[in-house]
């Protein structure tokens, strides 16, 4: 048993383990990593860190690097999106540190990741950045011993992009979030369907006839518009990128500026990773009934001050809808408490994504150890051989089969000379 974690429930552990073995039946690549990690033992007396959602697939993450010899602590990379009974399961079946617990306060959440950086790691895992934006503020003292970081989300890499171009960036940093196996699926299709799945478990409303307004068009939101439009929603995109904004109205929706959609939304979904996405002059315009939620990582998007400021009284109609009712008497619905609504009010994404993604985060992690002291300190993403490497193996895992090139294929891409 492991003598430090600090979770809701032991006694949870049984139900986690049920949730965790029925996400590994849906992993098969993850499956096979911590199959040759058990032979090989690459991260074998490696301490690290981890700062990730707390769910049935992050368990096995976290395994799958323990198989591999890791010294492994995690703690939660936001306050609502732990899964109790996996917290439970990973401390009592496999010694795992655990920090998290749903529904935790800003200041637990805080002590949770100090508790994983007082681990010492060698090598921090993020969602968001957190951990490594915390090592360079308050924890330098990790720098010598510190090899690298990986990355999982858009957010956070956008919030690396910014350390390194300010040179504060002290380490290197695996983007996992631009490999193309990560954010082609997990974005898109992981996203797509999970945020919906939230919204509707949080609302039960009917998604069909509804006018859905999605924020931004990068890969987690194109995967929200198009499950929003084959639930049967009509689905308004807003950008501010010509290029995205084009392809949306090329993709078949309508474009345009957040303050004409909030006019006629019924559903609003923001997805951006930047700030104040739906604003205080966007409630004025939304109509009674309105309901907005957030899937971007950080619950900054929706000014939430601002809709308490412009509010004359607050209701509770249901466990994961905030109700503000405006001084005119419309009432405006916030989900999730404007953090992640499909960890907030759901499951996060489904497993067979989930088994890419962390595939790249277990592989980042033996390549930033096999490239010790050659790396930079800026982000990298992973070579493209290893996200064909896991393609591939993902594809074997769903019995799918593709073709080769011949020999006179591959001699002619190789060649100049055969013209017309």
């Amino acid at each position: 048993m492991a003598k430090e974690y600090d979770i809701k429930d032991i006694n949870l552990a049984d139900e986690g383990m049920r949730r965790i073995a029925w996400a590994e039946q849906e992993m098969p690549v993850l499956r096979q990593i911590r199959a040759r990690f058990e032979k090989e033992r690459p991260l074998e007396g490696i301490k690290m860190s981890a700062c990730l959602h707390v769910t049935a697939e992050t368990a096995n993450l976290m395994r799958a690097l323990q198989a591999g010899g890791a010294d492994v602590v995690l703690a939660a990379s936001n306050p609502l999106s732990t899964q109790d009974d996996v917290a439970a399961a990973l401390v009592s079946y496999d010694e795992i540190p655990v920090y998290a617990i749903k529904g935790e306060d800003n200041d637990t959440y805080y002590a949770h990741l100090k508790a994983a950086l007082d681990h010492g790691p060698q090598i921090t895992m993020d969602d968001g950045a957190d951990l490594v934006s915390a090592v360079l503020k308050d924890r330098r003292d990790l720098l010598e011993n510190l090899i690298g970081s990986t990355e999982e989300t858009t957010t956070g890499v956008i919030r690396l992009r910014a350390m390194a171009k300010q040179g504060v960036l002290s380490f290197p940093v695996i983007a996992v979030n631009d490999s193309l196996t990560k954010h082609l699926f997990d974005n898109r299709y992981g996203t797509g369907q999970s945020t919906l799945d939230g919204v509707i478990r949080a609302t039960n409303v009917l998604i069909a006839g509804k006018v859905v307004v999605v924020g931004g068009y990068g890969w987690c939101s194109k995967g929200i518009a198009m499950r929003a439009h084959g639930l049967g929603a009509n689905v308004i995109v807003t950008e501010i990128d010509p290029i995205k904004a084009l392809e949306a109205a090329m993709d078949g929706f309508r474009v345009m500026p957040m303050v004409e959609a909030a006019k006629i939304g019924d559903i609003f979904i923001t997805a951006t990773g930047d700030i104040h996405v739906l604003d205080a002059h966007h409630f004025e315009q939304m109509k009674d009934g309105a309901i907005i939620a957030n899937s971007g990582h950080f619950n900054v998007e929706i000014n939430i001050p601002a809709l308490q400021k412009m509010s004359s009284e607050t209701r509770k109609p249901r466990q994961f809808i905030d109700q503000y009712v405006m001084a005119d008497g419309r009432r405006i619905n916030l989900l999730g408490e404007g953090r992640l609504i499909n960890l907030a009010s759901a499951e996060g994404h489904p497993s067979a994504v989930m088994d890419q993604s962390f595939a790249n985060q277990a592989l980042a992690s033996e390549y930033l150890l096999t490239h010790k002291g050659k790396l930079e300190h800026r982000v990298y993403a992973l070579p493209e051989e290893v996200d064909q490497e896991i393609a591939r193996l993902k594809l074997a895992g769903m019995g799918i089969n593709i073709d080769t090139l011949t020999d006179e294929q591959e001699a002619y891409l190789n060649s100049w000379e055969e013209g017309t």
